[in-house]
């Protein structure tokens, strides 16, 4: 690749195509890189420091059994977890039903006829509940009744994200009804913190009569058994997935879920997936309603989700798909007979309980200060309870609770019970007795063939491995998706994270429990601070979009405390990720775009009338380093420098920080904040949407502001996030990668990443020009490729190429990204000189093709260009009414016949999905289609 460009070396290279200016002096000093055996066994070590315990501390994260079949065929499997959003939806067919399941339980369970594909946690759920309300809601008020019986986590999340946006959060106990005066929604815990459930429909009544929306934050396998929110007339139910078979995981990662009633669904934050159909017909899912997605509304988005946890959601759904209702009932009722016997003991005991109408926590009020011994005595059993105060302690029951941990629970308590026999027990017979008729749900759900049909393991593994086939993911072949870069996600980094040790944590066991993990959290923080050449590192954001938000409420704090609270504008390129407008907006911001030059660099006049312009209100600006464009700006210092001078803070989006470990550090060139995206360059994976990990890196003067313990009622920004540290459960992937690769090996991986971009932009050139090059004519880590000339000769889109490249097998580049009618290329440093030249044959047979057209050989109707992709379906069809072979549509290229991969379904019809908008399981006879049908659509 280097003979090919005229380079020596490497450095040679990187000399030439990264600016002087930016380049530090100082080597990385993260440790010397390690064998696989040796990182292994230090993570083991680790593991091993993390003290398990029956977890009872509840809080909305409770152990679960995750069955074998799905931890290996789902969690653990390179199909499922290395696939990427499904933005191509012809060849994601498979991740995209997996989670309109999920999307199905939800609906059903909540009694909600829209469910959206997951969200990042139930504390941030709450939070985009809040938003839709005041969204969704015509009223003035600006006031919003949160429950006082909500998770602590969730009410220290809600207070740092309403406060940005100016709504005020009255925290109020609803169960002597509703404060005076206005307010746009309330927010609702059943059941609560306190483990109490209540029949809702009265105060859902009220805050109708007084102009209120009204979420409800809920629990799933509790509605298998109780009256569910849409039967008490909630206008939405939020919550976390994570019971159903997701590891603990210190934390996360665990899926969010929001559903809500007709008249809402198009202002769902995150991603919706809906049933469409191709041209042929047949059905086919996709996500649905993009235009409402954050990174086309950017500055008036009301979210700044962009993935989530599809991965988890996976899980979950296919939890419950593997159970059923009657399954999942059986759990609830084994559950609560578990919390029941523990009740009664501790009432039999003398112990005062809160409530007498509970699902899975039972709270005890010991009195005497007796809470903390009682707490510690449950300690030296093997188990956690929740310390709530002094005189008040809590017991959370789960899917793994025993009689045998039952009998210790008590125990802790200083009362000595006789196991009662209820672990076999299906729970039908618990059902009638422990649920009152008006809190009873009577309601069927789950009735869908998925939730029937995949009860045994053989039906269930055959279904997952169906599922993955349709898919193109990371094992089958490169995903060159500029700025979203899909870079080996290794089996080695992999393995640790299912271990007991790290999936069986939960992240409020108390701080001696937890070594290893502190361990491991310590050295990342280190490590990527001196990779960033900042000073502190958070890892608590869980996605990059929530580093964005963090980084921003810390720069706004931080000019508030100084008194400068007229700092409200932020900076934004136009080039820049569709997330930075929205995070900006969400901090409390107001966004000012900067002008970008021909040359695709920030417009320095622009930049500098905007600085005059707005004066003293300039808070920061967000700058991505590479630029979106793909090339190494040469001014960057120039840019901080001038922003600096304007008493601005500087924001560099680390989402191409790729482009930069081990040449260069954005806190020495200028940067004051970055988020860095762990699912992108520290090989964290994208698993069809998620999960992600989006740490937030400062200075110095910043640290006091990055997020707070959830906990902690003294933090000054307060937290973004549920878990102290996110998605913790995920964090040895990234802590192996760094341990593996020691600083040579993360300089080196720099260094060919922005080789492998350079070699395809030069392999391609003849055929598709680079939109932006820097002076020497370089790129950076990806390269634009510019169809917009062949569109306006041909009609042949960047879309058509997109779709034609399934037929190839590929996976295709960003779309239309951040230049409508181009493709942005982004090769990794992962992908070796064999793949980097079937990508490049295909991309050129492409063109002859596009050719074709221009030569009027093919009508591009009728096109292969316009037609793909071609299922096997299509090709075996008795008539061919082609200009071009059946031959040439399916085996374009020799080297894709001994490994063809045929797409499930040809172009989707968003459109169609759109105007008719289903987004949970069809019924059978939806996928019956007659031929006459199937030629009424072809017409």
């Amino acid at each position: 690749m280097l003979q090919t460009l005229g380079y020596s070396g490497l450095e040679e290279l990187i000399d030439s195509a990264v600016p002087d200016s930016i380049r530090t002096h100082a080597p990385l000093h993260t440790p010397a890189a390690r064998t696989e055996s040796e990182v292994l066994g230090a993570l083991r070590s680790m593991a091993e420091r993390n003290e398990q315990r029956v977890q009872m501390i509840g809080l909305g994260y409770y152990d679960t059994v995750t069955p074998a079949v799905l931890r290996r065929n789902m969690l653990e499997a390179p199909g499922w977890y290395t696939s990427y959003t499904p933005y191509q939806p012809e060849i994601s067919q498979g991740r995209l039903e997996a989670l309109l399941n999920f999307q199905t339980m939800v609906e059903d369970l909540t009694g909600l006829p829209v469910a959206g594909a997951s969200l990042l946690d139930e504390a941030t759920a709450v939070v985009e509940a809040i938003l839709l309300m005041r969204r969704a809601n015509k009223s003035a008020a600006a006031n919003v009744v949160i429950d006082s019986n909500c998770f602590p986590q969730t009410l220290a999340v809600a207070r740092a994200r309403a406060e940005a946006v100016g709504i005020e959060l009255v925290e109020h106990d609803t169960t002597s009804g509703l404060p005076d005066g206005d307010f746009f929604g309330v927010v609702i815990q059943n059941p609560g913190s306190t483990g109490c459930v209540r029949d809702l429909s009265d105060i859902i009544s009220r805050a109708h009569q007084q102009g209120a929306l009204v979420t409800v934050a809920t629990d799933l396998l509790a509605l298998t058994v109780f009256k569910e929110p849409g039967a008490q007339h909630a206008d939405i139910a939020v919550g976390s997935a994570q019971r159903f078979g997701v590891p603990l995981f210190f934390g996360g990662p665990h899926a969010g879920f929001m559903a809500v009633r007709q008249g809402l669904e198009r202002m769902l934050p995150g991603r919706l997936v809906g049933v469409s159909r191709d041209v042929d017909g047949a059905v086919a899912y996709r996500l649905a309603l993009q235009t409402r997605e954050q990174h086309i509304r950017r500055d008036k988005a009301t979210s700044n989700i962009c993935t989530a946890q599809a991965l988890l959601a996976n899980v979950a759904g296919m939890y419950a798909a593997y159970h059923g209702a009657s399954g999942l009932r059986a759990i609830a009722a084994r559950v609560h007979g578990h919390a029941t016997t523990i009740n009664a003991g501790l009432r039999a005991g003398g112990v005062t309980t809160m409530h007498a109408d509970f699902f899975d926590t039972v709270v005890a009020g010991v009195g005497s200060g007796r809470a903390r011994a009682i707490v510690l005595a449950a300690d030296r059993l093997g188990i956690n309870l929740r310390l709530i105060d002094e005189d008040t302690v809590g017991i959370a029951c789960d899917e793994m609770t025993t009689d045998a941990i039952v009998a210790d629970v008590l125990k802790a308590f200083g009362i000595h019970a006789e196991p009662v026999g209820t672990e076999g027990d299906s729970g039908n017979s618990h059902t009638s007795s422990w649920v009152k008729p008006d809190l009873a749900r009577t309601s069927s759900f789950m009735t869908a063939d998925v939730f029937h049909r995949y009860r045994s393991e053989a039906a269930m593994q055959r279904y997952l491995r169906r599922l993955s086939d349709k898919d193109l993911a990371l094992d089958r072949t490169m995903i060159p998706l500029g700025s979203c870069t899909m870079k080996l996600n290794s089996a080695v980094e992999m393995e640790p994270i299912s271990w007991p040790g790290f999936a069986g944590i939960h992240p409020y066991a108390p701080t001696e429990q937890t070594r290893g993990y502190r361990e491991l959290i310590a050295d990342l923080e280190t490590w990527l601070a001196d990779i960033t050449g900042y000073d502190r590192v958070s890892l608590q954001p869980n996605a990059g979009s929530q580093g964005e938000l963090a980084g921003l409420l810390a720069i706004r704090n931080f000019h508030r405390s100084g008194g400068d609270d007229r700092r409200d504008i932020c900076l934004i390129p136009q080039s820049a990720h569709g997330t930075n407008a929205a995070s900006a907006v969400l901090a409390g911001l107001k966004v000012v775009v900067v002008a970008t030059a021909d040359t695709g660099d920030i417009d320095l006049d622009d930049l500098q009338s905007k600085l005059d312009g707005n004066g003293d209100r300039v808070a920061a600006i967000m700058l991505t380093y590479p630029s979106t464009h793909g090339v190494y700006e040469t001014n960057v210092r120039q840019i901080c420098d001038l922003v600096h001078d304007a008493g601005g803070q500087v924001y560099v989006d680390g989402a191409n920080l790729n482009a930069l470990v081990g040449l260069a550090r954005p806190g020495e060139f200028g940067g004051d904040v970055s988020h860095l995206n762990l699912h992108k360059t520290f090989c964290i994976p994208h698993g069809g949407g998620g999960p992600g990990v989006g740490p937030v890196a400062v200075r110095q003067h910043l640290a006091p502001f990055l997020p707070s313990h959830p906990l902690d009622t003294d933090g000054i920004t307060g937290p973004v996030a549920a878990a102290p540290h996110g998605s913790a459960g995920i964090l040895p992937i990234t802590w192996a990668y760094i341990a593996l690769m020691g600083p040579e090996g993360l300089t080196a991986a720099t260094r060919t990443a922005v080789l492998a971009a350079n070699y395809l932009a030069n392999e391609l050139a003849d055929c598709y020009p680079t939109l932006f090059s820097g002076s020497t004519g370089l790129v950076a880590h990806e390269c634009i490729l510019d169809l917009r000339a062949l569109t306006k000769a041909t009609g042949v889109t960047a879309e058509d190429v997109a779709k034609r490249l399934i037929d190839f097998g590929f996976h295709a580049p960003t779309l239309s990204f951040p230049v409508n009618g181009t493709l942005m290329v982004e090769p990794t440093e992962s992908e070796d000189i064999a793949e980097l030249d079937r990508f490049v044959a295909a991309m050129k047979a492409i063109r002859a093709e596009i050719q074709a057209v221009a030569d009027g050989q093919w009508p591009l109707a009728d096109s292969p260009l316009r037609q793909a992709p071609h299922t096997a379906e299509c090709l075996l069809e008795d008539a061919w009414p082609h200009p071009y072979s059946r031959r040439q549509a399916a085996y374009p290229l020799a080297s894709s016949v001994a490994d063809k991969y045929f797409p499930p379904v040809r172009r989707i019809d968003g459109v169609f999905g759109d105007r008719n908008l289903v987004c949970s399981c069809p019924p059978p006879e939806a996928f019956a289609i007659e031929d006459t049908q199937r030629e009424e659509v072809s017409a």
